[in-house]
């Protein structure tokens, strides 16, 4: 699919869309009471600076000229008092809003991950995990901050403005009305260029998301980088990107700006008006004195409109990261509990496809109205060509796909209609991936199965002949694997997870090229182990290797869709048909 590669960027959102912003704010007032604190602390602060052009004033008008150097003390300790406590408690109030912050961060990222765990894999089918990645890390850092110290900011901001206004209004009404002038001039530019600011964050966001994709992916793929020295090739790939990212970010920049710097040049142009008005206006009732103090509240007035206008700023930045965040959160989870669904009892073991039709894409079908029945305790060999749906029809009885049409039942039930946690709590998976975590040996097999004991972990890695190579490891069971494995062989790899699947003892046991990485000998040596375990449960075996699966009950050669030819060895061997051609090839 398109969206599933590095440079092709994802759909924006043509308007605004308050929605989000509206849903952002339950995070937020989820702490309501220390943000309520923090905003009391921001208005007493205020009020209180706010004092210091009135000090200044009283000592200007009435100290200097008395010559009353004890008033001159007073106004001079009480602004300083005033400058203290104002610092203070700003930085109260920004501790209080960095806790909150973090606890946003922590619960918008809780929510995401909780949803990406749920989502299914045609979901990660279609994108690269790169941009999946961005959304949970760097889209909501950017977002949080806006979201605890943001929406405080605009409030006190906005009151310290009403708070601004109703000082100058006691002070001078005329001079008061120029400072406010040349508000409608700012509102004008800002609403003008609200659109195009709007987009070009929306292409910050989508060029940094294709760069984190691309960065992910050759991490991931690093030895194959350099085993065919792609190196030179990736880095000219990745400096296109990043130039793509810089040209949208200084893109945006630019307009950015024009949002401060009219804003900025507004509030000299007024300041200086004020002065100007003084001076050829100058009359007893406008004191030198007076004019000081207009120009200061002047001062004070314009920095939270600049400030309001950098906020405004972060806004809309965080919004175009907030359409990526709930976009992800609202993707549906397709595989889940229908209502009402049930737990499935226990297996036994007897698996059944009816009429099952399906296909990854639409208007592609990969399994076409598929019917057969294995008894319990049978173990079903799956073979055919490379895309035939080997691999699907596992993963249509894990229920990782909802299918087209048709039924799958588990001794007579229909696994659609029962819980998830019951139906893959019952099977033993083991997937063609041989998935290691960052964590010991011991925790990487007891993944599925946290109540198992040591003796059950050894007892499972002995049955698939995996001990004697975790014994020779640095510390034994206990020894810390890197990500993915990287310190082990894939054989290694495989015989971990392959222990990890025997440890869940399950009724029907699904191994999709479970010994694709091992080699021989050491096939040779589980396939005792496999045979041991395979007894008492129904299992379902993926693998090109014939010898791997020539002892099986029942195998099924699939091909366009179909189930070509199903028997056991001796008989499809018989037939010479189409596993007969594979098995001499």
């Amino acid at each position: 699919m398109a969206r599933n590669k590095f440079d092709v960027d994802e759909a924006l959102e043509s308007s605004f869309n308050a929605t989000h912003l509206k849903r952002s704010l339950v995070y937020a007032g989820r702490y309501k009471g220390k943000m309520a604190a923090a905003f009391l602390l921001s208005v007493a602060a205020s009020l209180i600076s706010l004092m210091g052009p009135k000090f200044i004033q009283r000592a200007i008008d009435t100290a200097l000229p008395n010559s009353d150097k004890v008033l001159l003390i007073q106004m001079s300790a009480l602004l300083a008092g005033s400058i203290v406590i104002s610092v203070l408690l700003g930085m109260a109030r920004g501790l209080i809003l960095s806790r909150v912050g973090q606890h946003i961060i922590r619960d918008i990222r809780h929510d995401l991950f909780s949803h990406l765990q749920k989502l299914p894999f045609s979901y990660y089918d279609s994108r690269p995990h790169g941009k999946i990645l961005v959304r949970v890390v760097h889209y909501v850092n950017n977002v949080a901050d806006m979201l605890s110290n943001g929406i405080i900011s605009i409030a006190i901001e906005i009151l310290n403005i009403v708070f601004i206004v109703v000082f100058m209004l006691l002070t001078d009404v005329t001079l008061t009305l120029i400072i406010i002038g040349g508000l409608p001039i700012v509102a004008a530019i800002v609403m003008l260029l609200k659109p195009r600011q709007r987009h070009a964050m929306q292409q910050i966001s989508n060029k940094g998301s294709n760069l984190t994709a691309y960065t992910a992916e050759n991490i991931d793929g690093v030895r194959i980088t350099q085993m065919f020295t792609r190196q030179d090739t990736n880095t000219g790939i990745y400096r296109e990107l990043t130039s793509a990212w810089s040209g949208s970010w200084l893109k945006a920049i630019k307009i950015s700006l024009w949002v401060t710097l009219s804003t900025d040049y507004t509030s000299h142009i007024v300041s200086a008006v004020i002065y100007l008005v003084g001076i050829l206006w100058i009359k007893p009732t406008i004191s030198p004195a007076l004019l000081i103090t207009m120009g200061a509240y002047a001062a004070r007035f314009w920095a939270p409109v600049i400030n309001l206008a950098n906020l405004y700023n972060g806004v809309i930045n965080s919004m175009s990261y907030l359409e990526r965040i709930f976009e992800t959160i609202d993707e549906p989870v397709s595989i889940c509990d229908v209502p009402d669904a049930v737990v499935l009892k226990p297996f036994k073991g007897e698996v059944a496809f009816k009429n099952v039709t399906f296909g990854y894409e639409p208007g592609q079908t990969v399994l076409d109205d598929v019917s057969f029945k294995v008894r319990e305790g049978q173990s079903v060999a799956l073979v055919g060509p490379t895309g035939a749906g080997k691999s699907t029809v596992i993963n249509l009885i894990s229920r990782f796909y909802n299918i087209n049409s048709g039924t799958v039942y588990i001794d007579g039930q229909d696994i659609s209609k029962g819980t998830l946690e019951s139906l893959r709590g019952q099977l033993g998976i083991m997937m063609q991936d041989s998935f290691i975590f960052s964590a010991s040996v011991e925790e990487n097999i007891r993944y599925g199965r946290l109540d198992a004991t040591e003796e059950e972990i050894i007892a499972a890695a002995k049955a698939v002949c995996a001990h004697d190579f975790i014994e020779s490891l640095p510390q034994g069971y206990k020894t810390e694997l890197s990500e993915r494995g990287g310190s082990l062989s894939a054989g290694q790899k495989q015989l971990i997870s392959f222990a990890r699947t025997m440890l869940s003892d399950p009724k029907v046991l699904i191994l999709d090229e479970a010994t694709s990485s091992i080699d021989a000998r050491t096939e040779q040596l589980l396939q005792a182990g496999i045979a041991k375990l395979l007894e008492g449960r129904t299992s379902f075996i993926v693998a090109h290797r014939l010898s791997t699966i020539k002892n099986s009950d029942i195998i099924m050669f699939i091909d366009g869709g179909k189930i070509a030819e199903s028997g056991n060895h001796d008989e499809l061997m018989a037939k010479k048909g189409r596993y007969y051609s594979l098995h001499d090839e």
